[in-house]
C-alpha cells in the first residue's frame, strides 16, 4: 500500500465512493461547492487554492468580476466544503496555488506584466498581510506550482513557459531556487503525449509526497472541432530529482461529464488547482474549476490513484 508522507488533515473533506463507480476519482454529489454568484459583483469564481489552517481551512480563489477583471480573494471554511469568501482583492491575476513550507503559507499565481504573464510568489502567516517576492520566471509563463518542502535545500517550482495566446506550445518545466528570488537549474519534465492532452499540459495542485515519489495531478488539453477540453491527469516523479518521471497515466482521471463542467464561460473544463491529503486515511480531496465558472470538489485515495497510474503507465 502506498503511503502519504508529511500531510495530516484530520478533518479532510470526504464522501465515500459510490458503489456503482469504477473510476479512480469521483465527484462530490453536491457540486459545485462555490457557484458563480457566491460574492457580490462576481461574474465567476473558480480555480481555487486550499490549505489546512487552524482548525479549518483557508483558501485563495480566482474571481472574475462583472467588469471581467481577474483577481484573487481569500476565503475560510470550517469543513473545506462550505466557504465564506472575502470580496477584497489581494492580488491581480489568476489561477492560484498554495502550500505551507516551514510555518509560512506560500502563494503562487499567474500575474500580469507589461510583457505578458509571469509567476507571482507571495507569503503570509495569517492570510491578511502578504510579503511579495520577485516574479519567479520571465514572461510568458503560467501554472506556477511550488513543492511543499525544500528538496536538496532548494525551493522547487513547476511552470509552463508559453506565449501570449492559447497555442500548442505548452510543456511542464521545473526550476530551483535557494531563496525564492533567484531561479535556475531549469529542467524539462513532460510534454503532451496522448490524444486527451495533445495541445498542452500544465501543473495542477501542490504535489503530494508519498513513499513512492511525488504524486502530481496536472491538466491536459485536447483541441477538437468544438474547441478545447481540459482534463486531469496524474504522474509520479522522483522524490529527490523531481524532473524524472517514474510513472504517468496514459489516460485522464477526470474529464468534463457534468453540466457545470460543460456549461460556463469556458465550456468543457476540469482544471485542478488544489489537493488536500491525509496520511492516516490515505484520502485525497481535489478542488477544481468547472467550465471556468464554478468550484468543484472530487475525491480519491492514494492507493486508487497510484494503482491506476501504474495500471495504465505511459512509462514502459
Amino acid at each position: 500500500m502506498a503511503k502519504i508522507i508529511n500531510s495530516k488533515v484530520k478533518n479532510i473533506p470526504w464522501q465515500d465512493k459510490p458503489t456503482n463507480c469504477s473510476d479512480p476519482v469521483w465527484r462530490y454529489t453536491e457540486n459545485p461547492i462555490i457557484d458563480r454568484s457566491f460574492v457580490k459583483d462576481a461574474n465567476s469564481i473558480f480555480n481555487s487554492a486550499v490549505v489546512p489552517y487552524g482548525d479549518g481551512f483557508a483558501g485563495v480563489f480566482r474571481m472574475d468580476d462583472v467588469t471581467r477583471e481577474q483577481y484573487l480573494v481569500t476565503g475560510f471554511s470550517d469543513d473545506g466544503i462550505h466557504w465564506k469568501l472575502n470580496d477584497e482583492k489581494i492580488f491581480g491575476g489568476y489561477d492560484p496555488r498554495l502550500c505551507q513550507i516551514d510555518g509560512k503559507y506560500y502563494l503562487s499565481w499567474v500575474c500580469h506584466t507589461e510583457r505578458g504573464t509571469s509567476i507571482g510568489i507571495a507569503a503570509t502567516i495569517d492570510f491578511q498581510s502578504w510579503e511579495r517576492y520577485e516574479n519567479a520566471v520571465l514572461p510568458v509563463s503560467r501554472n506556477g506550482v511550488l513543492f511543499p518542502r525544500k528538496i536538496n535545500n532548494e525551493y522547487v517550482l513547476f511552470s509552463r513557459p508559453c506565449d501570449k495566446g492559447h497555442t500548442p506550445y505548452g510543456d511542464i518545466f521545473l526550476s530551483h531556487s535557494p531563496d525564492l528570488t533567484y531561479w535556475g537549474k531549469h529542467r524539462f519534465v513532460i510534454k503532451p503525449e496522448m490524444n486527451w492532452e495533445m495541445t498542452k499540459v500544465g501543473a495542477g495542485p501542490t504535489p503530494i509526497e508519498t513513499d513512492e515519489g511525488w504524486l502530481c495531478f496536472y491538466h491536459g488539453v485536447l483541441t477538437s472541432c468544438n474547441g478545447f477540453t481540459y482534463s486531469m491527469g496524474a504522474m509520479i516523479v522522483d522524490k529527490d530529482e523531481p524532473w524524472k518521471v517514474l510513472h504517468r497515466a496514459d489516460r485522464y482521471l477526470l474529464s468534463p461529464r457534468e453540466t457545470y463542467e460543460f456549461v460556463g464561460d469556458v465550456p468543457n473544463v476540469v482544471f485542478p488547482c488544489a489537493a488536500l491529503a491525509d496520511e492516516d486515511t490515505g484520502r485525497i480531496a481535489i478542488y477544481y474549476g468547472g467550465a471556468d465558472t464554478v468550484v468543484g470538489l472530487a475525491f480519491t485515495t492514494v492507493d486508487e490513484t497510484i494503482n491506476y497510474i501504474k495500471e495504465h503507465d505511459l512509462i514502459k
